[in-house]
């Protein structure tokens, strides 16, 4: 389970987030929505222990911030809104860095199978750097897949981080990588993913959190929470 207790974040005098709580347990894909600005990406960076926040943020009962960064790559994977690749490096060896990081080190199949998970199989010798903005999205993805490849290991759950995961992709893409992160949830695993769009996060969240102005407004089932007092 991913637990947040008043979570809050201040960058210079403005308070970004305004003392978050939520659980989100394993086997849920958790989608959290919000107008730009709302501070969705500042949590998830909370969430990960890269911003300094107060409040505590918990993951499979440890605390983020008082664990080894090896140790939480082994629990969860972290897909940033922007990736960027300095060196030209393929993309198989990119999903290898991923791979490693986690507990699959010693499986390189797994590269092939994140590939064909993201529909970008037989590309492994491309350069990252020359692939369009979509598919280098579906490339970092495949990477972070490949870092958590089973949805629950000996140590529990492991977790996707998501930020903006469908921002640059065609709709079909779209669908695709939504199912991907239904199924991985389904499976046992946990996925909080940062989301624009709402149509695609009703269709599959298990629940929807709100965002307004740092504040949590709202969370619940897309049925609950998709309602328009609430969206207003």
């Amino acid at each position: 389970m991913l637990e947040l207790v008043d979570v809050a974040v201040q960058i210079g005098r403005r308070r970004v987030l305004q003392g978050i709580s939520l659980t989100a347990p394993a086997g849920e894909l958790l989608v959290i929505c919000g107008a730009n600005g709302a501070g969705k990406s500042t949590l998830l960076k909370a969430t990960l222990g890269e911003l300094p926040a107060t409040g505590s943020v918990r993951l499979n009962g440890i605390d983020v911030t008082q664990t080894q960064p090896a140790t939480l790559a082994r629990l969860r994977a972290v897909l940033p809104q922007d990736s960027e690749v300095a060196f030209g490096f393929s993309l198989g060896e990119v999903i290898r860095l991923g791979r490693e990081a986690g507990d699959f080190a010693t499986r390189p199949e797994v590269d092939s199978l994140a590939l064909v998970a993201v529909g970008m199989q037989g590309r492994e010798s491309d350069d990252i750097r020359r692939l369009s903005g979509g598919e280098r999205q579906r490339g970092h993805l495949a990477r972070a897949l490949a870092q958590v490849w089973e949805p629950v290991g000996p140590q529990g759950p492991r977790w996707l981080m998501l930020d903006e995961p469908v921002a640059s992709l065609d709709l079909g893409h779209q669908l695709q990588i939504m199912r991907l992160a239904r199924s991985y949830a389904d499976a046992g695993g946990g996925v909080v993913a940062i989301m624009h769009d709402l149509n695609l996060s009703a269709m599959f969240a298990h629940r929807m959190a709100f965002l307004v102005d740092g504040r949590l407004a709202a969370i619940g089932s897309p049925g609950e929470v998709m309602q328009r007092d609430v969206l207003e």
